[in-house]
């Protein structure tokens, strides 16, 4: 055992600097770390975005931003889906004949307008001017809508009205459906949204 006096001083300056170099390290690495997360402007310029789908139950819908926009997923009904090929002659594009490039990619162009005919997505964004339709999912009577209604949406800026396949019913300001923004599926429950090509 040293008969040397500690040095007081010199202990307090060691800790000192040893805490300081921790909590140095520590800002150095976390934004290091948050570098393998997108950042906003990756997102705001079109990074896709997963999306864990596992929880949503029949008749949900989630809604997440791509490009600074919402993007809603909806887990449909058996019920809603067999309700889906009645309404074509109610509808102003029921095949998604128009504008198909800008907004039904080519696994969407069938009558779900889906790659899977429960999982609905699409951007909600009203064709017309922009606004984003609220959802009215519950069938029947409602104000606004008529008394055979089936589910759908309905956007309150000037009365637009879409079907749980984001297709405008007839004679409504929108003049096309919802745009289906390109997407796929990493798994059962993992969608990608803003890519749909494997690397």
């Amino acid at each position: 055992m040293s008969d040397t006096p500690i040095d007081s001083e010199k202990r307090t300056w060691l800790i000192a600097t040893s805490c300081a170099g921790v909590v140095g390290g520590v800002a150095t690495a976390v934004p290091f770390v948050s570098t393998f997360q997108p950042s906003e402007r990756a997102k705001a310029a079109g990074a896709a975005v997963e999306v864990d789908i596992s929880t949503l139950k029949p008749g949900e819908k989630i809604t997440v931003e791509w490009r600074g926009k919402p993007v809603w997923i909806v887990r449909r009904t058996p019920e809603q889906l067999a309700a889906l090929p009645k309404l074509d002659p109610e509808l102003a594009d029921p095949k998604s004949e128009r504008n198909p490039d800008q907004f039904t990619p080519p696994y969407a162009r069938n009558e779900w307008r889906s790659i899977k005919p429960e999982v609905f997505v699409a951007i909600g964004i009203c064709t017309h001017l922009g606004c984003s339709p609220s959802d009215k999912f519950t069938p029947g009577p409602q104000p606004s809508l008529p008394n055979d209604w089936l589910g759908g949406w309905l956007c309150p800026c000037h009365g637009s009205t879409f079907d749980l396949a984001g297709r405008v019913f007839k004679n409504k300001p929108a003049p096309d459906n919802l745009e289906i923004p390109p997407h796929m599926y990493l798994s059962d429950t993992r969608l990608l949204v803003g890519e749909d090509k494997k690397a």
